[in-house]
């Protein structure tokens, strides 16, 4: 049997108390890292991610860290006071605030970091395939037709000047803008990849 002096025993655990010491240093400095790496992803996953659902194709738009987007039915206006009127297409919608699903199975969206009265109003709406397809025809929009827009009491009417296809990456359109205008976004059938975007810049008073 083997014997070990207590100078042994001592030494054998010192060397062991100091290995356990680097051990967890080194261990609580990493834990630091991934405590912070754990806050930053966590920071990353706090902002929202708007599911668009187009024609069964999902545009992701990112939002503001806080903003809270309201799903709550009837929309946050009165009845009649937030609607979007396109003479031309015979078209009168409500317009609900946000772009998911659930709002735009009764209402036109809007999208909720963009402006509701000055600079660039942006929307979108299904277009086939759902119970309401409010944007169904605004492929037919032309040059110099009119589009109405109501905000309790904010009321405009805007000229389109432009009616292109879009890739479902690009949201420059979506851009704040100085001048007024408004944005109506929905999908292109059959090409989940691309969106259709109307543009249309305010009228100017005769």
């Amino acid at each position: 049997m083997i014997r070990y002096t207590t100078r042994y025993v001592n030494i054998v655990s010192l060397v062991i108390t100091i290995i356990i010491y680097i051990f967890l240093s080194y261990f609580i400095t990493n834990l630091k890292i991934f405590d912070f790496n754990l806050s930053f992803i966590s920071n990353l996953l706090k902002k929202n991610i708007v599911q668009v659902e187009l024609n069964s194709s999902n545009i992701n738009q990112e939002t503001k860290e806080d903003f809270k987007i309201q799903n709550n039915y009837p929309n946050d206006t009165k009845e009649n006071e937030w609607k979007i009127t396109i003479p031309i297409l015979s078209l009168e919608a409500e317009i609900s605030e946000g772009t998911n699903k659930e709002v735009m199975d009764k209402y036109v969206g809007h999208f909720v970091e963009t402006s509701k009265t000055e600079g660039n109003i942006c929307l979108a709406a299904h277009n086939r395939g759902y119970k309401v397809n409010y944007f169904n025809g605004i492929k037919k929009l032309k040059e110099g037709d009119e589009i109405v827009y109501k905000y309790k009491n904010f009321e405009k009417t805007y000229l389109v000047i432009k009616n292109k296809i879009i890739k479902d990456t690009e949201w420059s359109d979506l851009e704040k803008t100085e001048k007024n205008q408004i944005t109506l976004i929905t999908c292109v059938e059959n090409e989940p990849e691309y969106r259709r975007c109307i543009k249309a810049i305010e009228k100017e008073e005769e």
